[in-house]
């Protein structure tokens, strides 16, 4: 005998429980992002320190890991009716009823307790309240911020920018200004990065009911300005770390030709014939950017400065 899904009071899909396995609750985490997130806290803990105590080293990773996951899975738990809508979410745990949405309520709220304990216990306090503030900022204030503000972009990526001073902090340096620096590239990368995706992605965003800059902008004007003026900053920020004397003029040079690499994108996605195409490379460009600088900080760091 065939089972057949039954509907969810939310209108979800429900499916069978025999049917969750350990693949949907991973999905649920979003792992990429979350393992973003740990790379980025690894890059401000390694640029603070000469040295690695591994110690302490893995449990930062380990807390990081399970805020970020347990922050996805609460935020996919709040946008379960969002995602359910847009065919870029629609195939998420929670939309399929692969996890049911209080599991997922759990399992998120779980993860983040168990992160925050090991973070304070293990590492030290400032890095746990600074995961606790990257969790309240990201739950409390960016994920309801998308139903009701066109700044949700720049209100969200406080949060984004917060995992490198977590391990800032993490190395007992929270309050020195490369710290903040690197604050500082984080939140000015989000920006193309995710107004690349929120254009290319705009008719489902329309479909959700969620206040993307690229719904309320139609011709694309404004989120391509607001691109171009966000990737400058970008290159100005991805600068500083040599201009304030932490890092050699090779990363200046290696920083600079990779923000030049970045603003020829920002400035073709100016141009309304191309911004179709140029959307997609630009969130590529972004995606391979990242990786690279922040490589190129900590190797210098090492090599050249501590």
């Amino acid at each position: 005998m065939t089972q057949t899904k039954e509907q969810h009071p939310t209108g979800l899909a429900t499916v069978p429980a025999s049917r969750t396995t350990w693949r949907h609750y991973l999905e649920l985490t979003k792992p990429r992002l979350s393992f973003l997130s740990v790379i980025t806290a690894m890059v401000g803990y390694l640029a603070a320190l000469p040295y690695w105590d591994w110690s302490r080293t893995l449990f930062l990773m380990l807390g990081t890991a399970l805020c970020a996951g347990g922050v996805a899975a609460l935020n996919q738990w709040m946008e379960s009716d969002l995602d359910a809508r847009m065919r870029r979410t629609a195939d998420r745990p929670i939309p399929t009823g692969h996890v049911q949405p209080g599991s997922a309520f759990i399992v998120g709220w779980l993860m983040c307790l168990i992160g925050l304990g090991v973070l304070f216990k293990e590492v030290n306090g400032m890095s746990a309240f600074l995961a606790l503030a990257t969790i309240v900022a990201y739950l409390a204030i960016y994920t309801p911020a998308k139903r009701w503000s066109r700044w949700n972009t720049e209100i969200g990526a406080i949060s984004g920018a917060l995992p490198p001073m977590i391990g800032w902090a993490a190395a007992g340096r929270s309050n020195d200004p490369l710290g903040w620096t690197l604050f500082a590239i984080l939140y000015t990368w989000q920006m193309p990065h995710f107004f690349a995706l929120c254009w290319t992605y705009r008719k489902d965003y329309a479909a959700a009911g969620m206040k993307m800059i690229s719904v309320t902008d139609p011709s694309g004007r404004r989120v391509a300005r607001r691109t171009f003026i966000w990737t400058v900053l970008l290159v100005a920020s991805s600068v500083l770390p040599t201009l304030l004397g932490y890092c050699s003029w090779y990363y200046f040079a290696f920083a600079a030709a990779l923000g030049l690499w970045f603003l020829r994108s920002a400035f073709l996605f100016l141009d309304p014939d191309k911004r179709e195409t140029e959307a997609r490379r630009l969130f590529l460009i972004s995606i391979a950017y990242l990786p690279l600088l922040l490589t190129l900080l900590v190797a210098d760091r090492y090599f050249f400065r501590l």
